[in-house]
């Protein structure tokens, strides 16, 4: 059984016609294919996992598959959810589908079909040749994103380890060339080498030379990391699924201008700021790339240079899409390469929940979140909107306190050659009182963490402070 949707082109190329403008390249036109299979027979299930993973609706799914297509500016004219009772080794789909779609890609002149699933190389090519289209799974899918949003040095040689890592399983049945033998050299003459062997050894070489130039970046991570450590200031570290906000609310805290968009993949290349907290307090805030449910495993290895920031955070702040339906299946798959990277989700020490686009629910779920609540608890999840800037401030006040220590009360006693310190007290604690003496002193009573705490002992001289 199928569920299909059907788009044609925007009306922006509509217009244009009518306009009589002749585009020099018009969009890509593509279709997707959504394959559900029985549970028995997917690949990310493992008989050794303590829980089972939370399966995702099938209309979910879709949604994400054509916003991955979407990222890339495919034009998405036709799109399917296919049950797949029985998968095929040769082709996944059974045939009666694969012709279904052959003919809806002969109609609709489309030029690759995504399956949002992983094939096998021999799948890959069969479908090719029975659709007559190129065809791109999950991974490569993935793949291409990364490519095409990567803008830094570091970026472009991840994505393009990732991509020679993923092509090289598929030289078996990518070329029809393969075969063919080269001359043998030397004296002793012989058959030589084939072109796959030949392809192999190139792309083994390029990887070599990569895997090299990434060392060469993560030495150098390492470094600047090791100098932030010399200040130091605590790192905080944002992660979450993929369009659950995480740019949007890196420059809430930061007023950057970092990408974020209604976008899957928005923000590729990390983002560090300084940042100083409303009592003063000042940390690293990193903002990294969007996690999203099976993550190419050699995607994740090629990006373990950037993702070391989260391994080497003081404080990581998982964000959630609180109004997306699948919210708690999005969330396992953040935990779950959290758990790959060693850094257990569960750790409420380390890991602050974010409840993000609260703005988005109807009243009576907002008040069911809120109450399902109780009270504010530093073991509970933060609920705030980065888009309005609701919820901001507890949050801030959060990590203050998990960096920072709890606010404490305070009384300082400032001399008339001390006063120059006020301002200062006033933008790193809560005032509570003050009180000016007659002999030109000024005593003020100040609830600060405990860093502040001991910064105003040591610019007082470890006096007039109790």
């Amino acid at each position: 059984m199928a569920r299909q949707k059907s788009a044609g082109q925007g009306a922006s190329e509509q217009s244009a016609k009518q306009a009589g403008v002749s585009r020099i390249a018009a969009p890509t036109r593509a279709a997707v294919v959504v394959p559900v299979l029985p549970r028995a027979f997917r690949p990310d299930e493992e008989a050794s996992q303590s829980r089972p993973r939370l399966s995702r609706s099938p209309d979910a799914r879709h949604a994400e598959a054509v916003g991955l297509a979407l990222a890339i500016d495919l034009d998405i004219v036709w799109s399917a959810v296919i049950t797949v009772n029985d998968p095929r080794p040769a082709t996944l789909l059974g045939t009666g589908k694969v012709e279904e779609i052959a003919a809806v890609v002969e109609s609709e002149k489309v030029e690759v079909v995504i399956v949002d699933h992983p094939l096998t190389p021999v799948q890959q090519r069969n479908l090719e040749k029975a659709l007559n289209a190129k065809v791109l799974d999950r991974t490569a899918l993935i793949l291409e994103i990364f490519g095409e949003r990567a803008r830094t040095k570091e970026g472009a040689l991840q994505v393009e380890l990732a991509h020679l890592e993923y092509q090289r399983g598929r030289l078996v049945r990518s070329w029809t060339h393969l075969e063919r033998q080269r001359g043998g050299g030397g004296f002793l003459g012989g058959p030589g080498e084939t072109q796959i062997e030949a392809d192999r050894r190139v792309l083994q070489d390029k990887i070599v030379k990569l895997k090299r130039e990434l060392e060469t970046v993560r030495r150098t991570r390492d470094l600047h990391r090791a100098k932030r450590k010399k200040v130091p200031f605590p790192v905080v570290a944002i992660v979450g699924y993929t369009n659950a906000g995480k740019s949007t609310l890196f420059n809430r805290l930061t007023g950057a201008g970092v990408l974020a968009e209604d976008m899957l993949f928005a923000t590729l290349d990390p983002t560090l700021r300084r940042v100083r907290l409303p009592h003063g307090t000042p940390i690293i805030l990193s903002d990294t790339v969007g996690f999203i449910s099976d993550l190419p495993t050699h995607l994740v290895a090629a990006f373990r240079a950037t993702l070391e920031e989260v391994v080497e955070a003081d404080v990581v702040l998982h964000v959630r899409d609180i109004a997306d339906p699948d919210t708690a299946a999005q969330a396992e798959d953040v935990e779950r390469i959290l758990a790959d990277l060693g850094v257990d989700a569960n750790d409420r020490s380390r890991v602050i929940e974010v409840w993000n686009k609260i703005d988005l629910l109807d009243e009576g779920s907002r008040a069911r979140l809120l109450d399902d609540r109780h009270a504010e608890g530093e073991d509970l999840p933060v609920a705030i909107s980065a888009a309005t800037g609701e919820g901001i401030d507890a949050l801030a006040g959060r990590i203050e306190r998990r960096v920072s220590g709890e606010l404490k009360e305070i009384r300082v006693t400032l001399r008339p050659d001390q006063l120059g310190l006020t301002d200062w007290l006033y933008r790193n604690g809560d005032v509570v009182a003050r009180e000016d003496n007659e002999d030109g002193s000024v005593s003020i009573s100040i609830r600060a963490t405990e860093s502040a705490r001991a910064e105003i002992e040591s610019r007082l001289g470890g006096k007039n402070a109790a």
